[in-house]
């Protein structure tokens, strides 16, 4: 059999991307166009977790609808793409079976398809998300320069884990419960609808919400737009986490992801 080699391939997929964006076009079409409303509901969950659980949950919280509402929202876009890109990295090998079969064995168009999937749900949350924005009085302006850099980092990790588990998952079909279970229990440890502040880094508390990579994730893009101090531990664990990450990922792409069509 032979071997892939991850990077190459990803460069392959990058450098000729017209299977996986027009399969996700395909898809999102054919999703939206029998519905009287269309792409508009591509806006309704962002816009009511953002406005309507954030108001909620500022009210239990004592503090400001303001000043919560693009806490929360910022949160949840960014907790989104990441989660729904691992949830559906999962099942993305089976679901194209008849691809791989075939002969089409770059397994990194599958992958950048529900990448590319979450990348458009994200998208389509900006225009709520700049609204809550403009509304804060907490909001720098500033903060607007690490978005891209920030966002940069986020789906680098997101490359590499939805590689790891979209080879484990075309072998072992629990992969996908375990991962659904494990991103559901992670949400109760990011800072979504709570704050950094209310966990301290010396706590107990603060030790295990900040074990989870989905709470830097989220404070590396969300902080600088608010005005909120950046801990010194969020850059050298992302910077841990993605060295050790895609080397895992290379070591596990290149023994097994010749065995994908065999295991389908």
């Amino acid at each position: 059999m032979i071997q892939r080699s991850l990077l190459k391939d990803y460069a392959g997929s990058l450098l000729d991307p017209g299977f996986w964006i027009y399969a996700t076009w395909l898809e999102l079409v054919s999703k939206y166009r029998r519905s009287r409303l269309g792409i508009v509901w591509a806006f309704v969950p962002p816009l009511l977790y953002s406005f309507g659980v954030g108001w909620f949950f500022s009210l239990l919280q004592n503090v400001s609808p303001l000043e919560f509402i693009p806490h929360l929202g910022v949160g949840y876009v960014v907790f989104r793409l990441i989660t729904s890109s691992l949830s559906d990295a999962t099942v993305t090998m089976s679901g194209h079976s008849s691809y791989i079969l075939d002969g089409r064995t770059r397994l990194t168009d599958y992958v950048l398809r529900v990448v590319a999937k979450s990348i458009f749900y994200f998208v389509t949350s900006l225009p709520i998300i700049v609204l809550a924005l403009a509304l804060s009085p907490r909001f720098e302006w500033v903060g607007l320069l690490t978005v891209v850099p920030a966002l940069l980092v986020v789906l680098l990790n997101v490359g590499w884990m939805c590689v790891v588990v979209s080879v484990i998952g075309a072998r072992f079909q629990d992969v996908q419960e375990l991962t659904g279970s494990f991103l559901m229990f992670s949400f109760l440890f990011t800072p979504i609808i709570w704050t950094s502040a209310n966990v301290p880094a010396d706590s107990l508390r603060g030790v295990i919400a900040r074990a989870n990579p989905l709470f830097h994730f989220v404070e590396l893009v969300r902080a600088p737009l608010l005005g909120e101090p950046m801990e010194l531990l969020t850059f050298q664990y992302l910077a841990c986490f993605m060295v050790i990450g895609w080397s895992v990922a290379y070591f596990v792409y290149k023994r097994y992801a010749r065995y994908v069509p065999i295991w389908l």
